[in-house]
Order: structure tokens, then C-alpha cells, then sequence
């Protein structure tokens, strides 16, 4: 059966950890958009030539050519299982991203939002930065990420609750407890 999950949450609540998991054990294809996008332009296919000049002047990839993407993605999969993580990202990208699922015979099976006290995503934000030597990732630019998120997710959230696909995951806990959080929202078992 051709199913799809979208993954949202602020940044450090580890939306990638679960989505990478679910995917593997559900036998799911996780879909990044930049990761679609770097494919395109490497292959020189008609919409990664319209992206790589916008791409290289670090503009943001206008929403129909990232729509034709994910179109062409899942066309090309016979039975497309997948995961969204980080797409969508507006309010427009999710209604487009709705009718395309239902062109395509795709059952949303659930919006999981990943969640967590801001206090708890700066520590583990900051610690993962020191992990990596990432600089650039300290209290104040952390802080701003998490307002820019906000603002721009609550429309999502506000959506997807309305449609009723919403479904809140307490991030805090294990790595085990939220993906057994995870597999209970969904109503799935690996």
C-alpha cells in the first residue's frame, strides 16, 4: 500500500534519528528534499537545471520546482512508501503536497510532530555543536532558529491538526520511548 508520514519539529528534537529508523525498519524511503535536488542538478535533468542557478545563488528553490521533484520521485516508485522529514515547510508546500499525495493514491498515515522544552533543544543543540566544532551554532543563533521555526511551523501544525493528521510526540526520553511513541501514533509495528 502506498502510505507517506511527515516528520515536523523544531530543530534538536530529533525528528532525523526517528525518521532514519522508521524508515529502515518499515521499509520506508526517506525523502530530503536537498538530497533531491543535489540528484537533479548532478543528473542535469530539466528541473535541476532550473534549480542549480538558484541553488547557487543560495536563493530558496521556488515551490513548483520542488513540488515537480517530489512528483517525479514519487512516480518513479511503483508502491512509493515514504517519510518527509523537513518538507513541508509552508502552509502551500503542505496543500500542494495533500493534492499530490491523493493524485498519486498516497494514504497519509500521520503529521508527527516532535516536540520538546526550548531549554532541552538549545542544550542538545549546543552540545551537538561542540560535538561537531560547528562555531557558528551558539546560544543566540540557536534561540533565533527556534523563533524562526515557530513562525514558521505553527501555520503547519495548525493545518495538519484541523485535518485531523496531527499527532504530538513527546521528544523528551530515550531514543527507544520516543520511537515507541512513534509506532503507537502511527498505529505500526516494526
Amino acid at each position: 500500500m502506498a502510505e507517506a508520514v511527515i516528520f515536523l519539529g523544531p530543530p534538536g528534537a530529533g525528528k532525523g534519528t526517528q525518521a532514519k529508523r522508521l524508515a529502515a525498519e518499515l521499509g520506508f524511503r526517506q525523502l530530503s528534499t536537498g538530497d533531491i535536488l543535489r540528484s537533479h542538478v548532478a543528473r542535469g535533468t530539466e528541473l535541476g537545471r532550473l534549480a542549480k542557478p538558484l541553488m547557487d545563488a543560495g536563493k530558496l528553490v521556488p515551490d513548483e520546482i520542488i513540488l515537480g521533484l517530489i512528483g517525479e520521485e514519487l512516480a518513479a516508485m511503483p508502491n512509493p512508501r515514504v517519510i518527509f522529514d523537513g518538507f513541508p515547510r509552508t502552509l502551500a508546500q503542505a496543500e500542494a503536497l495533500d493534492k499530490l499525495l491523493v493524485q498519486r493514491g498516497i494514504r497519509l498515515l500521520g503529521v508527527l510532530l516532535v516536540t520538546a522544552p526550548e531549554e532541552e533543544l538549545v542544550r542538545r543543540l549546543l552540545g551537538r555543536a561542540q560535538e561537531e566544532g560547528r562555531s557558528d551554532d551558539n546560544e543566540a543563533t540557536i534561540r533565533a532558529r527556534m523563533v524562526e521555526y515557530r513562525q514558521k511551523t505553527q501555520p503547519l501544525v495548525d493545518y495538519y491538526a484541523k485535518t485531523g493528521s496531527l499527532k504530538e510526540i513527546n521528544g523528551l526520553g530515550t531514543v527507544e520511548e520516543v520511537y515507541r511513541a512513534i509506532q503507537e501514533a502511527l498505529g505500526v509495528r516494526a
